[in-house]
């Protein structure tokens, strides 16, 4: 299993705007796509970098940016009018979350219910991405992130990363269910199916079943199983990709992954960083797998 470090501080870019009026016999600056790079300081995935840019909430060098622009070093770049640290040697930081059933993986919700971001390290000049959602009645493993490159190589459809579940019924499958399964079932929002289902054991209301997946849709697996008139009792992701759910982190508890486990993590996802990796303090490891308390504190 692989665990990541945290970053080095990046000092804030305070040089004046480059002479971009051409020079003789000097090389053209080497440019970058702005929702790319914005990813890559932690600012948020390719795909929301993208929704943000079209709707008008940053700007370069003063301009409204718009999606496909590209940017140099010495541009500077404005979100919601807030100037936007471009560290291009920061280190990434990975973390995972045991999260239980009745927390929300959002910052934002309408219910005021507890937001798994609540408990999460505080951060400078960065920001934690959840890399896939679970819902709220829904537990198990999140990794979190500040590097939108790695959470776009795990979560992006083309990659095909599995996510493996530990499946609660009340009732069993029958080999025909088990091959519809697999083969196919059709949901409201197309056909679906599962990589792999395997009988766990159990009896009655309290039946097991290993189940894996390569799409990250909205409560797949549980609209999948409801289809078939099966009821999920609980629901539990107990693998992203390469990366299993430690046995010994239990419900509420978080750990930084160091810099052996990313770097196996790169290299099982074929995924090249551009960003150093320095290990977290010892500390800090201590605190995120001491055992939480009913109102956890913040892990500072």
């Amino acid at each position: 299993m692989p665990r990541i470090p945290r970053p080095a501080k990046s000092r804030q870019q305070t040089k004046k705007l480059p002479d971009r009026s051409p020079q003789p016999n000097s090389a053209p600056a080497a440019s970058e796509k702005l929702h790319k790079v914005l990813a890559g300081a932690g600012v948020g995935s390719r795909r929301e970098m993208e929704q943000w840019i079209a709707a008008g909430r940053v700007s370069v060098n003063g301009e409204p940016a718009t999606v496909g622009t590209r940017i140099v070093a010495g541009d500077r770049v404005m979100v919601d009018g807030r100037p936007v640290r471009l560290h291009r040697g920061e280190a990434v930081r990975v973390l995972l979350y045991h999260k239980p059933e009745g927390e929300i993986v959002s910052r934002d919700d309408p219910e005021g219910r507890p937001a798994v971001f609540e408990k999460l390290p505080r951060l400078r000049g960065a920001k934690w991405i959840a890399v896939g959602r679970l819902d709220f009645n829904t537990s198990g493993l999140l990794v979190f992130t500040t590097s939108g490159e790695l959470a776009n190589r795990l979560m992006h459809p083309r990659h095909h990363i599995e996510r493996e579940y530990a499946v609660r019924l009340l009732g069993e499958l029958s080999e025909e269910q088990m091959q519809a399964l697999r083969t196919g079932v059709q949901l409201e929002d197309g056909p679906a199916h599962l990589d792999s289902v395997v009988d766990a054991g159990g009896q009655g209301s309290n039946h097991w079943y290993n189940v894996v997946l390569s799409e990250g849709r909205n409560r797949e697996v549980r609209r999948l199983f409801e289809a078939l008139h099966l009821m999920v009792s609980r629901l539990m992701r107990v693998r992203f990709g390469p990366i299993d759910l430690p046995s010994h982190l239990k419900r509420g508890q978080m750990r930084e992954l160091d810099e052996a486990e990313i770097a196996r993590l790169y290299a099982a996802l074929e995924f090249q960083p551009q960003a150093a990796v320095a290990a977290p303090p010892a500390r800090r490891q201590a605190r995120a797998a001491a055992p939480q308390s009913r109102r956890p504190r913040r892990v500072r």
